[in-house]
């Protein structure tokens, strides 16, 4: 098991006063509370700081950890408690909780699960990582989308996951009560699901925003033109100036990924030119080049 030191999970010094250890397991406690923070590992974070409150808050406990702190262990060291250890902390009650190995290795199982030692206390099971890749399409309009997961005992399940319209790569979609099996008649884990979204033939993402590549030609470059443009909601009209060049983006307000703060679609105009293939398309190049003479894209 790994060492904890509760003063660094508080953010406070060993000399802390009663009051500071308060003060801190109260503003952590409030951040990382799951009520309020759906962020992938805040519930943990919570469990952590309400563990190092135990022991802190408690001057006896805090006696006793702190001689062993004295040692040298370090936060996430392998840690092994000294023979004997526990025999000298039964005394110790404490409040139900959720607690780690690590404390009840130190201060007994009956600490952290007010008393009857030897029976084992309702744990709440692990949560689960994994991940799950949608096209760009869904991200945009929002949906649900089928998830097969494999469980511990070797069987397959297929899950629905709903996706809210907007999301972007790398946000948590957090499927309660689907990840790893409580123990002692605990509940389950939670699934955290990773967004991926897939490459796209026609647009990429540019955080909030989506950047098209919109092939004209020559003349709707140089004379202006009204074309039709695609958008992940639709097809819409779009002027393209006279005199623009290959490079230029135009903004399409909002019309990117949706949200509190919607994006804008950007299209970057790429000027084709057609081929040669007759001789009187071969002639309408000549009296082009005559035309722009003093023409010279290199300078």
């Amino acid at each position: 098991m790994e060492f904890k030191d509760y003063y660094e999970i508080l953010g406070v010094k060993p000399d802390a006063s009663e009051a500071e250890i308060k003060a801190a397991y109260r503003k952590l406690a409030r951040k990382y509370h799951p009520d309020k923070n759906k962020e992938g590992g805040a519930e943990e974070k919570f469990k952590a700081v309400n563990e190092a409150n135990e022991v802190l808050k408690d001057a006896e406990k805090r006696r006793s950890y702190d001689q062993l702190r004295a040692g040298g262990y370090r936060q996430g060291e392998q840690f092994r408690p000294p023979p004997g250890w526990q025999g000298q902390q039964q005394g110790f009650g404490g409040d139900e909780g959720d607690f780690s190995d690590f404390f009840e290795s130190l201060f007994g199982r009956g600490a952290a699960a007010g008393g009857h030692r030897g029976q084992p206390r309702p744990r709440r099971g692990q949560d689960v990582q994994a991940s799950v890749q949608i096209d760009l399409q869904t991200a945009f309009d929002g949906g649900r989308t089928r998830l097969a997961m494999h469980d511990p005992t070797g069987g397959e399940r297929v899950l629905e996951v709903k996706i809210p319209a907007g999301i972007q790569p790398g946000q948590v979609i957090r499927l309660s009560g689907q990840g790893q099996p409580g123990m002692a008649g605990g509940p389950k884990g939670d699934l955290l699901l990773e967004v991926g979204i897939r490459d796209d033939a026609r647009f990429r993402l540019d955080g909030r925003n989506v950047v098209h590549v919109l092939p004209i030609s020559p003349w709707e470059a140089a004379l202006g033109a009204t074309v039709p443009v695609p958008t992940l909601a639709g097809t819409v009209d779009l002027r393209i100036p006279a005199g623009s060049q290959s490079g230029r983006k135009l903004r399409l307000k909002g019309r990117g990924m949706p949200g509190a703060h919607p994006g804008d679609q950007l299209v970057e105009l790429s000027i084709r030119t057609p081929v040669a293939d007759n001789d009187a398309q071969r002639e309408a190049y000549e009296g082009m080049r005559a035309s722009f003479a003093d023409f010279d894209p290199r300078r």
